[in-house]
């Protein structure tokens, strides 16, 4: 049985990485008596699949797992479950069955969207000019990790919303999520000019094909 579960990661949470996050999981369902199904070979490991990793310092309310059990389960009584398996910062906001065979849940997701919360004082009218002008423009060269890329191309959509219930300036992003061409948040915030320390980021979606 393949079981799909969104979750929220909060907190401290924010700052383990992808791979802390899979063993968390394999913790979680040892103390939630899931019987979790492995990998032939040499070195077997459990099937869980997480959709996209999660920058560190980035909160989500939207993340996604797959994971295949070795029995039927109670989907009713399974997020109860969970939830008093489950760190502090981690939340279960769904649980469902999907089919066994279908693709890698990675390859699955093509976008996803962000909210970004900004807490330095900012200039709006130049951000706003800075936003026009980047969505006007073909290609922004940029480089990671050593490597010359464009993030253009990976940046979808973009626009302001409304102020937090405190006023602090708020900003929506559709990013590429797609294998091999993923567009980071922190990214395009410094090709705005902003600081990404000053400023709280929040994945809340993902897009599929």
């Amino acid at each position: 049985m393949r079981i799909r579960i969104t979750f929220t990661k909060y907190g401290a949470l924010r700052y383990i990485g992808h791979l802390d996050l899979h063993k968390l999981w394999e913790r979680t369902t040892r103390r939630a008596d899931l019987a979790l199904m492995y990998s032939q070979g040499f070195h077997p490991q459990p099937k869980i699949q997480l959709a996209s990793a999660l920058p560190l310092g980035f909160s989500s309310r939207c993340e996604l797992v797959d994971m295949w059990v070795d029995a039927d389960v109670e989907l009713s009584s399974l997020p109860a479950r969970l939830a008093k398996a489950v760190p502090p910062g981690l939340a279960i906001l769904h649980v469902e069955s999907v089919d066994e065979k279908s693709p890698p849940l990675q390859t699955q997701v093509i976008s996803a969207e962000y909210e970004v919360t900004l807490f330095d004082e900012t200039d709006l009218q130049a951000l706003t000019e800075n936003i026009q002008s980047l969505q006007a423009s073909e290609t922004l060269p940029r480089e990671r990790r050593g490597k010359a890329y464009d993030l253009r191309p990976l940046v979808e959509a973009m626009r302001m919303l409304e102020p937090d219930a405190q006023g602090h300036p708020r900003l929506w992003m559709q990013l590429a999520a797609r294998e091999g061409a993923t567009g980071r948040p922190e990214e395009l915030l410094d090709a705005l000019g902003l600081r990404y320390e000053g400023t709280r980021v929040e994945r809340c979606k993902f897009l599929f094909r």
